[in-house]
């Protein structure tokens, strides 16, 4: 059915489970992961004449996310590993998140995209925008939605 499905992740505790669920389907299906983690482009400080200097510069910036990137794939990969899936893992820089996952999923031969939503409804998804919603509106290919089932009594 599927043979090299892309797995985002943010780091967060919501992108955390939803990647071990991504894991499951694709041992399941005997498809190999590529593991992906979107980090925004640097911005230099506006409004101030002076760059201040404990601003990190633009190497440092891309460092920093790189070491952050690999720390938020390697779970995966690590996952990915104990239950003998075949997992690439990679760390990009874009100013839209949902952009550089249909584009890498594209470039990299992706037959489906396996991301979260953090269940934001109403206002908040309004406001704020949503990712997943994003990569539905743009991808060419499938993407499977997971949602967390909130425990009674939890917020």
């Amino acid at each position: 059915m599927y043979r090299k499905i892309l797995i985002t992740t943010d780091g967060s505790a919501v992108s955390s489970k939803t990647a071990c669920a991504g894991v499951q389907f694709a041992e399941q299906l005997g498809a190999e992961v590529l593991v992906l983690f979107v980090a925004p482009e640097y911005q230099y400080p506006i409004y101030v004449e002076i760059i201040p200097p404990s601003y990190p510069s633009e190497d440092e910036y891309r460092a920093a996310m790189r070491r952050a990137g690999h720390e938020h794939t390697q779970d995966v990969a690590d996952s990915c590993a104990k239950r003998g899936v075949r997992c690439e893992a990679l760390t990009a820089f874009h100013e839209s998140a949902a952009t550089k996952i249909v584009d890498v999923a594209q470039q990299q031969g992706c037959d489906l995209i396996f991301m979260g939503s953090h269940g934001r409804s109403g206002w908040g998804q309004l406001l704020l925008g949503s990712v997943t919603n994003k990569v539905l509106q743009h991808s060419k290919i499938p993407v499977l939605v997971h949602r967390l089932i909130k425990e009674p009594g939890s917020k």
